[in-house]
């Protein structure tokens, strides 16, 4: 249990600390809980964890504020767990540094998977790791710039390459629209989503088996994309 990943819930809703304490405590991690922000804030500065569990309605200020100061001095990865639904919201919590959104009430496993793929990213940043993401029959060489479906090598554009990169170097993680486009082109060109769109038609022609029913890149919709990686 020394090693295990230590997990900070803030969450002013004691019902539902209690049961992600009892989920997480069960499958080997050590769970520590918050009921305001800046409670959060102070514990996450004492012991950095190596994940945080973030409602966004606090008592004391916004979740958004306080995944902001998060980012401020740490890069763990933050869940947002959260009754608020709207596109808006998602995009503000995901815009301010979080790496996943869930919509209250949630399911054990999906929220464990969520765990599960965030702790992984967040090691593979830490540590050395292999160039290489792979997804069904899809193996993109970061290092070398090659992409393969099965044995055949697929030719991308420059700008088909740059954003298939940056997608499958954040895999697990919702991207939305303005940080794609920020990081693919320009800051300049955030609000263009139309190149988005167009480019992601072009990708998924090229990797996906059926590009109507994507299984790679997903769709979240009014919010951005998710690259699903093998495990």
């Amino acid at each position: 249990m020394n090693n295990a990943p230590q997990i900070l819930v803030i969450d002013d809703e004691l019902q539902i600390q209690r049961a992600i304490r009892t989920i997480l405590t069960e499958k080997g991690f050590k769970v520590t809980t918050a009921s305001r922000g800046e409670e959060g804030l102070t514990l996450a500065a004492a012991n950095v964890p190596d994940l945080v569990i973030l409602d966004l309605g606090l008592p004391d200020m916004d979740g958004v504020e306080v995944c902001t100061r998060l980012r401020e001095w740490t890069q763990c990865p933050i869940i947002i767990l959260s009754v608020r639904d709207s596109e808006r919201d998602k995009v503000a919590a995901l815009d301010s540094g979080a790496d996943d959104y869930l919509t209250k009430p949630f399911g054990i496993e999906e929220l464990l998977a969520r765990v599960r793929v965030a702790l992984r990213h967040s090691s593979g940043k830490q540590a050395p790791q292999s160039k290489l993401v792979r997804a069904g029959q899809l193996t993109i060489d970061l290092a070398w710039h090659i992409v393969k479906r099965g044995d055949e090598e697929v030719k991308l554009t420059a700008t088909e390459y740059k954003l298939l990169a940056y997608l499958a170097g954040n895999h697990g993680r919702v991207l939305t629209h303005q940080s794609i486009l920020t990081n693919v082109w320009d800051p300049a060109d955030a609000e263009h989503t139309e190149y988005l769109r167009v480019y992601m038609r072009q990708l998924r022609k090229k990797l996906e088996v059926d590009p109507e029913r994507p299984q790679v890149i997903l769709t979240e919709p009014g919010i951005g994309y998710r690259f699903i990686a093998d495990e």
